[in-house]
């Protein structure tokens, strides 16, 4: 059964066992925990359910604080709908929702949503300043006809860390994204339009195109050359093989950061197009270089790299 995206009015009381979240990635301890739920709710003969927001909670009651988010709106949506859940409802996060007790919103989920089933993880908190305990839950599930249940854990990366949104974010902002891509299920991706940019790239033999984020907000990874995947939308998606930089480009003195990826064995102009760039290989650091010959014979070095990956 295809995932149905619930929105605003289209909310639908439905028998269900449900869990609520950010999802921000839907990474593997995301898709542990909704595959848990499909099983529970296919031997108790209930629907499944996710139950999400339009905007990450922060964003409304922390408005100072800038998000770095692993997903847009649509990709969470898309990400989503592939985990195999009857029903995703994305409820509006407004100053009136932020202020709703844990018990005003265990009663919403059970009135409007059909909530029958509550399940949570044992950090997840809701509700106004999230000062309530699992404990507290399970007791306004008795008072509100709703059974609260403890999810089991998710696994575990590496030495004790537990997959987690932060723990993905360390990880791309520490340059790491083959560690993250074990721990997101598939290669981190940012996706932008080709603007104009100085031409630098061109004048050294590797043309860039320069992107500008559909979406601010998302997570840049560190600063360095990446090799990349490239899914172009120019009519019709083709996909190619590249090479990014994310950085400031310093042997040509002081820049603004820019993220500029060259296409291996492509030719045309890719002025106002988007691009998607999956990161797949972290292979150096951006450093100063003494001259353009240097840089140059570096990128070189680097796209024989890619060349050598068999992305």
């Amino acid at each position: 059964m295809e995932t149905l995206i619930l929105k605003g009015n289209e909310q639908q009381a439905i028998p269900c066992v449900a869990t609520i979240g950010m999802f921000d990635g839907v990474h593997k301890g995301h898709r542990f925990v909704l595959s848990h739920i499909c099983d529970y709710a296919k031997a108790h003969q209930l629907a499944s359910m996710v139950i999400t927001f339009d905007q990450h909670p922060r964003e409304v009651v922390q408005t100072d604080w800038k998000p770095q988010l692993l997903t847009t709106f649509d990709e969470r949506m898309r990400l989503l709908a592939e985990t195999g859940i009857d029903y995703c409802v994305v409820l509006p996060f407004t100053k009136e929702m932020a202020a709703l007790t844990a018990h005003d919103f265990m009663q919403l989920m059970a009135n409007q949503l059909g909530v029958k089933v509550l399940m949570t993880g044992y950090d997840n908190r809701f509700g106004h300043n999230r000062y309530d305990t699992f404990e507290d839950y399970v007791r306004y599930g008795k008072e509100i006809g709703v059974t609260v249940e403890s999810l089991p854990p998710a696994p575990i990366k590496g030495k004790g860390s537990m997959i987690s949104s932060s723990l993905i974010r360390r990880l791309l902002s520490a340059g790491n994204v083959k560690e993250a891509a074990k721990c997101l299920t598939y290669p981190y991706h940012i996706t932008g339009k080709v603007v104009k940019g100085e031409h630098i790239g061109t004048t050294l033999g590797f043309p860039t195109a320069n992107l500008q984020l559909n979406d601010p907000r998302k997570l840049i990874p560190a600063s360095g050359v990446y090799a990349v995947r490239c899914l172009v939308e120019e009519g019709r998606r083709m996909m190619f093989v590249g090479m990014m930089n994310i950085g400031t480009r310093p042997t040509f003195g002081e820049h603004s950061q820019t993220l500029e990826v060259h296409i291996l064995d492509y030719e045309g102009d890719l002025y106002g197009q988007e691009i998607t760039v999956s990161f797949i290989e972290r292979l150096r650091e951006e450093r100063h270089f003494d001259n353009e010959e240097e840089l140059k014979a570096q990128l070189k070095e680097d796209a024989n790299t890619v060349h050598s990956l068999k992305l």
